[in-house]
């Protein structure tokens, strides 16, 4: 068997790679993988794409990765993205027949937005999940590298000395086992496949959720939907998600499973969302869920060759949308070094790099996800019901004595506790002098919460530490809310390479890296010098490459260009396969040249074997 193509027998199907899990980041995988000419076997239980939208923003690093695939696909993705200055407006509400508390505009500062347009060929985007998959299915049916069983879950999972055997049932392979060199977990929160390879994951429950997704034509008129909107009633708090078409999702909390959201959630939705947005309009919902809201880690993202990525790696809440997201970037770190492995040019030990470099970052992300959950509760204090309330009450249900009561009995002590915890809300729905006071308080706290949804320093600017780049890594936002919401492009080793124009190419620079897992690209405005001295060391370095990136002469670069990149006009960046950068310099190539030698084969010598270096 080669290291990209697939061998079948009626019942056994050797191939390099097994992805369990066709959502967003198993789907980016396969993709990935079979752009890389590797071809994968994808199993996913369902047999339709997801309908209930989980996830809803996709941020511009994603799209880049896509456009990694393809640019159509990328493309296609970006096309069903309402502009920003329809989803601009996040709002706080008591009643849908009230003035609101306050507001956050998106739009609202022009110069920060042409900031952000600068640093990327996209933007962060709302795209409901329930749009994004029938493309990314859409792309993996049309993949010749890459087969689906739909309707196939994993039974069982083995390890021999050279593989991994994926035992399956369900209507697309019941009974079919498969050999691969890896099998990539990647089947969600509740994995089965973790489970199998004796995986846990450690982390608290913030609260239980339930949701429905429905469509009401006459809620908001097209052009006035807030993208969100927090709502908070005596009986009722939670956010309401405005998606395509006069679709939205409305998300509330229970505390105990034999509540009505949980137990019966059709009639409850159906009876709630009148009740909390106005009885004056027709709902139809489509669909209703139910989940925990986490902030948990898997032990290891390693098995042996078994690896977990996604959810079924890292849980965030969604207060701040970095689930879908950091599953693309698990799958994009992924991608290249499992080429490296699988043509041989790189040792298995390259793929222990996967989680040293993703853990700090989805570290980071949970970190700000929670403290996001909790910032939420300035504005809510001052009605006194916060999230804090709400996580211990969860937690005290889901323990004796709580936990031993009859279900009936439960359901009814954990309504008195939510009703005990929001009857204070019912003060902004007033006109009196208190409602106004509190409402202001309300109001003066809102402006607080930006960087609860506008996190463009976390978007651009995590960078990779470890034993692959030359640097500390892990937070690039170091200094607090400013590098959370602004993005200040660097370019410190493990960071991603800054986005600018090439002036003979009109491409991104970021596009324009190479891509072989062995290549290395040389990123300079010297280019002829750096090519001199690179030549020299070529056989030094073999089996990597390096490839010079003209960036074009200093004096005829961009307005700004030469400040970007931090290497003055003479000096250079080294850049690995997914963009991020290895080595920096401001020397010039004589003078640095040897240095980049040095830390090239003291950084990947211990996963390349460079047998003729000298």
């Amino acid at each position: 068997m080669s290291a990209t193509s697939p061998t079948t027998t009626p019942d056994h199907v050797d191939v390099p790679v097994v992805v369990c899990g066709a959502g967003a980041t198993g789907a980016t995988l396969a993709l990935l993988l079979a752009r890389r000419g590797i071809s994968s076997v994808v199993l996913d239980r369902r047999t339709t794409p997801l309908t209930h939208p989980a996830a809803h923003v996709i941020n511009a690093r994603t799209f880049e990765i896509w456009r990694d695939i393809d640019q159509g696909l990328s493309d296609e993705v970006f096309a069903l993205a309402p502009p920003i200055e329809e989803v601009n407006l996040i709002r706080w509400q008591s009643s849908f027949d009230s003035n609101p508390i306050g507001h956050i505009d998106l739009a609202s500062r022009p110069e920060q937005l042409d900031r952000v347009r600068s640093h990327s060929d996209y933007l962060v985007s709302h795209v409901g999940q329930h749009l994004l998959m029938p493309v990314l299915w859409s792309w993996l049916d049309r993949e010749p590298l890459v087969e689906v069983r739909y309707g196939t879950s994993v039974a069982g999972i083995s390890e021999r000395d050279d593989s991994v055997v994926v035992h399956t049932s369900g209507a697309g392979g019941d009974g079919a086992t498969l050999q691969a060199r890896f099998a990539i977990g990647a089947d969600g929160a509740n994995s089965a496949v973790r489970d199998m390879v004796g995986v846990e994951m450690h982390g608290p429950t913030l609260a239980k959720m339930g949701s429905a997704f429905f469509r009401c034509d006459t809620l908001y008129p097209a052009s006035e939907r807030p993208l969100l909107t927090w709502i908070y009633q005596p009986n009722f708090a939670g956010v309401l998600i405005a998606h395509a078409d006069h679709h939205y999702v409305l998300m509330g909390t229970y505390l105990h499973p034999a509540q009505r959201m949980s137990r019966e959630p059709g009639p409850y939705w159906r009876d709630t969302l009148p009740a909390v947005l106005g009885a004056d309009h027709a709902y139809d919902v489509v669909s209703t869920g139910k989940w925990e809201m986490t902030t948990q880690t898997a032990d290891t993202f390693r098995r042996g060759r078994v690896l977990l990525a996604g959810d079924a790696a890292h849980r965030f809440p969604h207060t701040g949308g970095y689930g879908l997201n950091s599953g693309v970037q698990d799958a994009h770190n992924l991608a290249w070094k499992l080429e490296a492995v699988l043509s041989g040019v790189a040792k298995p030990t390259l793929l222990d790099t996967y989680e040293v470099e993703r853990r700090p970052v989805v570290d980071l992300f949970a970190r700000h996800s929670v403290a996001n959950h909790f910032k939420l509760d300035d504005v809510t204090r001052h009605v006194g019901a916060t999230n804090r309330m709400l996580q211990r009450a969860t937690s005290a249900m889901s323990r004796p004595p709580f936990a031993w009561l009859p279900g009936s009995r439960a359901a009814a002590l954990a309504d008195r506790v939510v009703g005990l915890g929001l009857g204070r809300t019912q003060v902004i729905a007033g006109t009196g002098r208190r409602a106004v006071r509190a409402r202001d308080k309300m109001a003066s706290d809102i402006p607080g919460q930006l960087a609860h949804f506008v996190s463009t320093g976390l978007e651009f600017g995590y960078r990779y530490g470890g034993p692959l780049t030359d640097g500390r890594g892990v937070t690039a936002n170091d200094d607090g809310l400013d590098d959370v919401v602004e993005y200040r492009p660097r370019t410190d080793p493990g960071g991603r390479l800054p986005h600018s124009i090439l002036p003979a190419t009109g491409e991104s620079a970021l596009r324009s890296v190479g891509r072989d897992p062995n290549a290395l690209t040389l990123v300079t405005f010297d280019a002829d010098a750096w090519q001199a001295a690179v030549d020299k060391h070529r056989d030094g370095l073999s089996p990597l490459r390096v490839d010079v990136l003209d960036l074009g002469p200093a004096e005829d670069a961009a307005p700004g260009a030469v400040d970007l990149y931090r290497v003055g006009e003479r000096g250079a960046l080294l850049v690995r396969a997914d963009g991020h950068i290895v080595w920096r310099s401001t020397a010039g190539a004589d003078d640095a040249v040897e240095d980049a030698v040095a830390t090239v084969r003291r950084l990947w010598g211990r996963y390349f074997p460079l047998d003729r270096a000298r």
